[in-house]
């Protein structure tokens, strides 16, 4: 028996919600907190090996080979490699609205429906934010994200880091993300299920928190849980453009040349058929890539395809994503 939170859903918030027809329906929503985050329409999932998350094998040293004489040998020698785990973590929320406010005017299901459709939008606003800046360090419940592993051009993946020349505190990062089974995927445990998961739990009796100690009702309760990580496979499959600043794009002064940097990433790239390549950024930084691709069309190579019958963005056949998780203020990267 649990309790219900201080938070929950009240009369006056039902009333912000029933249309004004007088017939007890749920009005439409408009969700104007609602985000555009394609990238998790392209991750690719994966069930990890393991039961908290996947544990990847990686090369780490060639054999030695040797020219050889005839009647001399040649000493023997072997590879190396090396084990790397990655964790996931378990994003979870849960909704409690007293039955008998949800049945007002014979409308539990839409209310409770209404209701459903925020939780699912902040589930997937929470997962694709963690994707790029989860930090497992500073937040042991979340997996890492991209950010962390790309931070430095110094560091044993620093190639995979264009820098995107600016000097200020306004900043962007345009990835560029090939999604394959070897390369870079998403994983959840081993023995569990892919996505997000919702238990409609009905009517439950719910200790009060509110009000006088003690007290109980009947609630619907909902709860949704996500168990997902990452697992980057293969560093060299993904290349982060940072230190983009936003000011100078929006003023066409001193603007990070966007077409010649996603070039540059795309050279980082060992292999464009490994997987399923996208560059993602945010919708600033896409409206300025579009007004740069519309200077200089001819060597920028960037068009529009019909894809399934929905226009797509593309950079010399890679597509180029939205993605509103992405920040305007990170840190810049050295």
């Amino acid at each position: 028996m649990a309790g219900l939170a201080s938070n929950a859903l009240t009369l006056a918030d039902l009333a912000k919600r029933l249309d004004p027809s007088g017939e007890g329906k749920i009005s439409a929503i408009i969700e104007m907190l609602s985000q555009t985050n394609e990238v998790l329409d392209d991750k690719l999932w994966l069930e990890g090996n393991l039961p908290t998350g996947h544990r990847t094998t990686v090369r780490t040293g060639l054999p030695t080979v040797a020219w050889r004489l005839l009647n001399q040998g040649v000493q023997p020698s072997k590879s190396t490699t090396a084990q790397i785990d990655e964790g996931c973590g378990m994003l979870e929320a849960w909704s409690e609205v007293d039955k008998a406010l949800a049945e007002l005017n014979g409308n539990a299901s839409s209310f409770r429906l209404s209701e459903a459709q925020a939780f699912i939008e902040a589930m997937n606003q929470e997962m694709a934010s963690t994707l790029f800046y989860g930090n497992s360090a500073l937040a042991p419940e979340e997996f890492t994200g991209l950010s962390v592993r790309y931070s430095s051009t110094t560091a044993g993946n620093g190639q995979n880091v264009v820098l995107g020349g600016s000097s200020d505190t306004d900043n962007s990062s345009i990835w560029l993300i090939c999604w394959g089974d070897n390369s870079i995927h998403g994983i959840y445990p081993k023995g569990s299920q892919a996505g997000l998961q919702h238990f409609d739990h009905g009517e439950q009796t719910i200790e009060t928190s509110t009000g006088i100690a003690g007290t109980r009702l009947r609630a619907y309760q909902d709860q949704w849980v996500w168990k997902c990580g990452i697992a980057l496979r293969d560093w060299r499959y993904v290349v982060r453009i940072p230190n983009i600043d936003i000011s100078n794009l929006v003023a066409k002064s001193s603007a990070a040349d966007l077409i010649e940097l996603m070039i540059k990433a795309m050279h980082r790239l060992p292999n464009m058929n490994m997987g399923r390549c996208a560059f993602y950024m945010n919708r600033t930084v896409f409206e300025y890539l579009d007004i740069q691709r519309r200077d200089d069309v001819a060597a920028a190579g960037m068009t529009y395809k019909d894809v399934d019958g929905k226009i797509i963005h593309s950079f010399r056949g890679i597509p180029v994503r939205k993605v509103d998780a992405l920040l305007e203020s990170e840190a810049l990267v050295s």
